[in-house]
């Protein structure tokens, strides 16, 4: 990611703020009330910076969503990678994928998928490579058997592609609904249920 510079003072002398911590904080406030309803006010508040170190650092409200995607992304694939290098990889991922330990704000990606993308070409840029992203993670563990160990015929791997997207779909899915409060048990079924018939080839 490359991230936006801060402000600068004076020649050699960075403004005193915390980039990581002010784009953590954008990224809660994303979360917790979507792009349109953030204010300025609330934003720059909440990240604990000036509006002219705002300006200099991020350009826009815009600018700091996109930080804010960026940061989101690479700690989510990141958490993906490592649950992806153990024995079991896919009932963990699609646990982590699908929100259980996410709160009752979601997504961050999704949900500006969900309000921003048909008009945002930057955020449906950011949110399709993420999504791509995922989807090679999750192929790479089908390969595996789906559940860690290796091999499969040319038939299996033929259907790889097709069944970590039913997996993400499936994932994004059960994220929605434990958004709108369905309750978690009968959430937790379906997907302890649908899991195996989708990674495990027929």
């Amino acid at each position: 990611m490359t991230a936006p510079q801060p402000e600068h003072s004076g020649p050699g002398r960075p403004r005193g703020f915390d980039l990581d911590a002010a784009i953590e904080a954008g990224v809660a406030m994303f979360r917790a009330k979507g792009f349109e309803a953030t204010s300025l006010d609330a934003l720059t508040e909440a990240m604990g910076i000036s509006r002219s170190s705002f300006y200099a650092a991020f350009g826009s409200k815009h600018g700091v969503l996109v930080a804010a995607l960026e940061r989101y992304s690479d700690a989510r694939i990141a958490a993906l990678e490592g649950i992806a290098g153990g024995p079991d990889p896919i009932p963990g991922m699609m646990r982590a994928l699908s929100g259980a330990d996410a709160g009752a704000h979601g997504c961050l990606m999704v949900n500006c998928i969900a309000e921003l993308c048909p008009r945002d070409a930057k955020v449906a840029a950011l949110s399709a490579r993420h999504l791509e992203r995922i989807e090679a993670i999750f192929a790479r563990a089908l390969g595996r058997d789906g559940f860690g160990h290796d091999g499969f015929g040319t038939d299996a791997q033929d259907t790889v592609a097709p069944r970590a997207r039913a997996l993400i779909a499936l994932a994004l899915g059960v994220l929605t609904l434990r958004k709108a409060g369905q309750p978690p048990p009968g959430i937790d079924a379906v997907l302890d249920l649908a899991t195996p018939l989708i990674a495990t080839p027929n």
